[in-house]
């Protein structure tokens, strides 16, 4: 027998030998091998994903190309792949091996715009938590389906909420497009209230000339190119939220707005006067554009006040928008 084949004998024994002696050391099992694999970290692609079902922080999510499943903790470390009771089953494994309690009380669902993803939404969140809401990071691929599609991920996900007193949400751009095509197909009693941040309630300007270009029209998707100001495409047709809502918008606070090539005062994508909506109970306006209105704390100060109190600013009277020209023929549901 040769030197090689008795060293490795003797290595295999003694890896048996410490094996026997330690307390701690536990049989191999693919299976667990198989888990450790799912739960690594995810490497994103988030504008792939749309959310599905919400738990304390654990997310179902379904794929739009493959329409596959997949669980993630809050740390977006996967634990299980596959379809939808698949994943079930694995997060009510995890509910009873982790003792986790019900879900209760007031939550917060935060919807990102195009091209984002709910990690924008970070301050957002932290602001909510620090209100004593629950936050949810709501994800969907908004590059890859049209409004109405990522409104039945919206839909999914509340239905999911099984305890919660209160739903409310706080939207920026697209994401409160996504919240009203929602109350076209669906309701809950529990949304109170809900604010929209750069939101074009009218269409979007800046799109309406960026979408010229072929390739930025492919690159949007559908939700990107339902963005524009068609008296006869998407928006004009989305319902008014039946609930509580207030708007705030990004300015500049002149007539030029930050970008010379939309009319009036804007953020830079959107003009002031398409995110006006009429029904909105409190509106307002705050010095910022449209990527960092998220970041702004003057607006994060106003979201989480309106949640509250149902105004925007603690010392002055709400500003409700009653009809506008661009609302008188707007088809807009009660």
């Amino acid at each position: 027998m040769s030197r090689t084949i008795v060293a490795g004998l003797l290595a295999v024994l003694l890896v048996k030998e410490a094996a026997a002696q330690s307390p701690i050391a536990p049989p191999f099992s693919w299976r667990q091998a198989i888990e450790d694999e799912l739960a690594m970290k995810t490497m994103g692609g988030r504008q792939f994903w749309g959310d599905v079902q919400f738990f304390q922080g654990w997310r179902i999510q379904q794929n739009v190309f493959t329409k596959h499943f997949r669980l993630l903790d809050a740390d977006d470390h996967r634990h299980a792949s596959g379809t939808l009771e698949d994943c079930q089953k694995i997060l009510a494994d995890i509910r009873k091996r982790d003792s986790l309690p019900p879900m209760t009380g007031k939550v917060v669902i935060l919807i990102h715009g195009i091209l984002r993803s709910s990690k924008c939404m970070s301050s957002m969140a932290s602001a909510a938590t620090a209100a004593g809401y629950q936050p949810i990071l709501f994800d969907y691929p908004s590059t890859q389906v049209s409004i109405p599609a990522a409104a039945e991920f919206l839909h999914s996900t509340i239905e999911s909420l099984d305890g919660i007193e209160e739903i409310h949400i706080v939207s920026h751009s697209m994401g409160g497009l996504v919240a009203r095509a929602y109350f076209a197909e669906h309701t809950d009693p529990r949304i109170k209230r809900i604010v929209m941040v750069g939101t074009p309630n009218h269409g979007a300007e800046l799109a309406d000339l960026l979408h010229q270009n072929y390739l930025v029209r492919a690159a949007s998707g559908p939700g990107g190119r339902q963005l524009v100001t068609n008296r006869q495409g998407l928006i004009p047709s989305l319902p008014t939220p039946p609930c509580d809502f207030a708007v705030i918008a990004g300015a500049r606070g002149n007539t030029a707005g930050w970008n010379p090539f939309i009319p009036g005062d804007d953020d830079g994508t959107v003009t002031v006067e398409s995110t006006r909506l009429a029904g909105a109970v409190d509106f307002s306006t705050v010095k910022a554009t449209h990527t960092l209105m998220l970041g702004n704390p003057e607006i994060i100060q106003q979201a989480m006040h309106f949640l509250q109190e149902g105004r925007l600013v603690a010392d002055r009277p709400c500003e409700p928008i009653s009809a506008t020209p661009a609302d008188a023929t707007d088809p807009v549901t009660p």
